[in-house]
């Protein structure tokens, strides 16, 4: 965006509240995941113009294309996503991607997350074909490199509190900067600084009781600043305010996400697994949908349960397909050549309640329907009171992994009212002169879940679409 602002000839200022080493705010933090408009290989290689003749007949990248997107996003928000911000996303991924290339940006084929190899073939899933290279953490670090290279200053431990508004519209932005007051003037200010989910008691005044317990997956820096200062100035609210983006998180992780090492927390290959509580029992359908349909709302179902934990179960029927987050060292993990050995282990789980369920789960698997980890297999469970609709494995081929789980909250779903052109708009839906608003405190786009990998997308488009309207409306 600030990018977009020089573009059109208008001096800008990115205040960071962050320190230098911990900049980037979520999206550093993120899997570097883009949900973008595409046809095939060839659309690809426009965003990756060194993909390899070898690495095309290879990989079947299948095609995502605007009417798919347009349905995640409804489907996966039960369609209270806001239409207009819905197609301004979707209209406008492929031609943003472009862009970004265009200031240093870099995509690779997202092969690690969103593909399984098949008999020597990559197969893609759920829609994500791209991620940046490096994760979230090499795209900030090329994109705050564009910004030196374009000569655009960046104040660190800069924390904005207050935008002065006179009657023409927002006039400056009071901060304080290393400890010092300044009041920095201006006539456009867009705000990119996320949700509330590092408040502890915002968390718990919106999202609910229990939420104060979660672990921040992200940045400790997102503590609702920007959409308190917006309110203050008269705009208007909108969007899910007691959602958010919550995910199954290492049960022990610090209470905040470690930029050096953002995926270590992770637990996402529970598709495949079965997901028990305290008491022994099973409490969700694990594979109900892809993972980036459903690992963002899962989160808030873990926090629910007995003691706000629950502990994965996996055997070797399914080690191959999981990912390479349970590796890391710090996993809480317990191995067990038989079932009572291991929820012995766990300790904090009803023990016959365990071995009943994973029994009564073995004997309800469709073992006549084939497994499938690249599609909606269809290979279920039969007469259960919570059946597994995908990717139903007996868990009889040990050594048997337990892994347990809290909840780890991302981002916050509440947030401002903006327009298609990312201005901030009042009670009477009439755009704020000079204020504009985009990633994660942006309202109207996630309702009780969240399609993966669209959160850098929709920053990245309304981002683009401020800086630009906010240098068109100083010159005018």
């Amino acid at each position: 965006m600030c990018s977009s602002d020089l573009e059109q000839g208008v001096s800008v200022i990115v205040l960071e509240r962050a320190p230098f080493e911990k900049r980037g705010g979520n999206s550093a933090f993120t899997g570097g995941g883009f949900r973008m408009v595409h046809h095939g290989a060839e659309d690809i290689k426009k965003a990756v113009p060194d993909l390899s003749d070898d690495e095309i007949a290879r990989t079947d990248f299948g095609q995502y294309t605007a009417e798919d997107y347009l349905d995640d996003l409804g489907r996966i928000t039960q369609y209270y996503i806001d239409p207009d911000l819905a197609e301004t996303i979707v209209r406008n991924s492929a031609d943003t991607v472009q862009w970004m290339r265009g200031r240093g940006a870099k995509f690779v084929p997202n092969y690690g997350r969103q593909a399984f190899n098949v008999n020597g073939r990559f197969k893609f899933f759920g829609g994500v074909v791209l991620v940046a290279n490096g994760g979230g953490r090499g795209l900030m670090e090329l994109l705050y490199k564009a910004l030196d290279t374009h000569g655009i200053p960046v104040r660190y431990r800069a924390q904005a509190y207050e935008l002065v508004r006179n009657d023409k519209g927002i006039s400056g932005v009071r901060a304080r900067i290393e400890g010092r007051e300044e009041l920095i003037n201006t006539r456009a200010v867009v705000l990119a600084c996320g949700g509330f989910e590092a408040n502890r008691e915002m968390r718990t005044r919106y999202l609910g009781p229990g939420f104060d317990l979660a672990k921040v997956r992200g940045t400790r820096y997102n503590t609702g600043d920007g959409l308190e200062m917006a309110i203050k100035v008269g705009a208007q609210t909108y969007g899910q305010w007691s959602g958010c983006h919550s995910v199954a998180w290492e049960r022990y992780a610090t209470d905040f996400g470690e930029v050096e090492q953002p995926h270590a927390g992770y637990r996402h290959s529970y598709p495949f697994s079965i997901m028990v509580n305290s008491e022994g029992k099973r409490f969700v359908d694990e594979g109900a949908d892809f993972r980036n349909y459903t690992y963002a709302k899962y989160g808030r179902v873990v926090l629910q349960q007995p003691g706000s934990f629950a502990w994965q179960i996996f055997d070797q029927q399914v080690k191959h397909v999981m990912r390479d987050e349970y590796k890391f060292r710090g996993a809480t993990k317990v191995v067990a050549n038989t079932l009572e050995e291991l929820v012995e282990k766990m300790q904090d789980v009803h023990a016959q309640n365990f071995i009943d369920t994973v029994r009564e789960y073995n004997a309800a698997v469709k073992k006549d329907v084939p497994f499938d980890p690249n599609v909606l297999d269809g290979r279920g469970t039969k007469g259960l009171a919570i059946n597994k609709t995908n990717w139903a494995n007996t868990i009889e081929k040990p050594p048997f992994e337990a892994y347990s789980v809290g909840c780890g909250i991302t981002f916050t779903f509440g947030g401002l009212k903006i327009d298609t052109t990312s201005h901030v708009l009042d009670a009477e839906d009439m755009p704020i002169p000079g204020l504009y608003a985009a990633g994660e405190l942006v309202g109207g786009l996630y309702y009780f879940n969240y399609p993966g990998s669209t959160g850098l997308m929709a920053g990245s488009v309304f981002g683009r679409i401020a800086g630009r309207e906010a240098a068109a409306g100083l010159k005018a």
